[in-house]
């Protein structure tokens, strides 16, 4: 497994496991599975209701606490500095930590106007040593441009909708200048048709891999931090293994050509 190095100085996993849309029970099998498999970053969140699963699994594991990279999040209605503090006490009873890796503001929620109050609890959590980073989910150029001007701590992250049809350019060329990691949620397109793509195939075929272990690799060289979600064994194991070889310059534009703007989440804008 290779690391980032967040602007903070802590090393987070490239390759993190994602657990969303997976109910409790099962993520715990398919974390236990995950982190036998090598994973040893795992993300999950209030909304995902499986925050108690993932740290039964991570407890069971037998691995060290602290070479277990663990995000969780904070969601809409937890907006504010008094909610978001009680947040994330319930979310660390849930899961049975006594200090989190990564703490995310799930989204910005533009409506509510309430975020920079959020940070402001997220930096208190910090300075607290409660959780080890901080960071934001789904913040848009806007909203990054005006968190940070505000921001005495400089969130180190932000998890975005992410994928060859919907690459983010702007928003990862914004994140260059202000030192802020980007990671990429739903990194395969959500089942929508990407993998089918024929042109991840030909790719595929001429490195031996297939196209999902494509577009990971191609998320890897882009610089962002990815979090495949998958509960089949065969899948956890086939998208680890992505480091084993690499993308031509030619390979990443023949993916990059798949652009076409296609956003297959809510829009942060309006979201929440």
């Amino acid at each position: 497994m290779e690391n980032v190095t967040l602007n903070n100085g802590i090393d987070m996993p490239r390759l993190g496991f994602g657990v969303w849309q997976v109910d409790d029970a099962a993520a715990e099998k398919a974390v236990s599975t995950a982190i036998e498999a090598g994973y040893r970053s795992i993300d999950t969140a209030k909304l995902y209701r499986n925050e108690a699963g993932v740290g039964r699994a991570v407890r069971a594991s037998g691995v060290p606490r602290e070479e277990l990279f663990l995000t969780s999040k904070l969601w809409n209605d937890d907006h504010g500095f008094d909610p978001a503090l009680r947040a994330f006490d319930a979310s660390m009873e849930r899961l049975g930590l006594d200090v989190l890796d990564l703490y995310l503001i799930h989204w910005p929620c533009p409506a509510q106007d309430r975020y920079a109050e959020t940070w402001r609890a997220l930096e208190k959590l910090y300075a607290e040593g409660r959780v080890r980073a901080i960071g934001v989910s789904n913040f848009t150029t806007g909203t990054l441009t005006r968190l940070a001007r505000q921001a005495e701590v400089m969130p180190v992250l932000n998890q975005i909708e992410l994928h060859p049809r919907f690459p983010q350019g702007e928003l990862r060329d914004l994140h260059g200048k202000l030192g802020i990691q980007t990671e990429a949620w739903s990194p395969l397109g959500q089942g929508r048709g990407l993998l089918d793509e024929p042109v991840l195939a030909e790719i595929g075929a001429a490195h031996g891999r297939t196209p999902a272990q494509v577009v990971l690799r191609w998320h890897l060289q882009l610089g962002n931090v990815v979090i495949p979600k998958s509960v089949t064994p065969s899948r956890i194991a086939e998208n680890i293994d992505v480091f084993g070889f690499e993308l031509s310059a030619d390979d990443m534009a023949a993916i990059g050509r798949l652009d076409d703007g296609t956003r297959y989440g809510p829009d942060p804008g309006t979201f929440g």
